[in-house]
């Protein structure tokens, strides 16, 4: 059985497919801004060789403009890579320990917490407790809040110790410098 291809929905109505009496046109061409008749929009853009185009359909009478279709979607494609690239991506680096972590043991997770502090990136710090350690938990969290007192130079506690199950957890955020 053939079924035809859905045809791919355009973000903006252009040319004919206004099917509104009236339009607001706006813009920078040489047309005065103004409530005119949809066929008078029609053929203002036919002289100038562009296309009447629908920015706005919510308002009454919807707002138009005479551009170059392919152009503005071409402007606005380029607008929103510009608006994502200039996002921020925050990632969640996690680090995990026992509460009777060493000293020395606890100094290599200080400088891989500084390192991705300084990279922008969160930090979650966990002490986990294995079977009996649980009764440990007072000095878990003298270990996270040590942890955090170490690292204050590269960024700031943003959730301070918490537990959930059989794990206290901290987040370190980076600071701006």
């Amino acid at each position: 059985m053939y079924r035809p291809l859905p045809q791919k929905k355009e973000e903006h109505r252009i040319n004919g497919s206004i099917d509104v009496p009236k339009v607001r046109l706006v813009g920078d061409n040489s047309i005065e801004n103004g409530i005119y008749s949809t066929q008078e929009a029609l053929k203002f853009s036919r002289e100038k060789e562009l296309d009447l185009v629908e920015i706005n359909p919510k308002l009454n009478p919807p707002v138009c403009k005479i551009l170059d279709y392919k152009k503005f979607l071409y402007e606005q494609k380029k607008r929103k890579k510009q608006f994502k690239a200039k996002q921020i991506k925050v990632n969640t680096k996690e680090i995990r320990f026992g509460p009777q972590i060493g000293e020395h043991d606890g100094k290599v997770k200080i400088k891989s917490a500084e390192k991705f502090l300084m990279r922008g990136d969160k930090v979650k710090v966990f002490v986990f407790f294995k079977g009996r350690s649980i009764v440990y938990k007072d000095q878990g969290k003298i270990k996270l809040l040590k942890f955090a007192e170490e690292i204050e130079e590269y960024g700031k506690v943003e959730q301070m110790p918490v537990m959930e199950g059989k794990r206290m957890y901290m987040i370190l955020a980076p600071k701006k410098f």
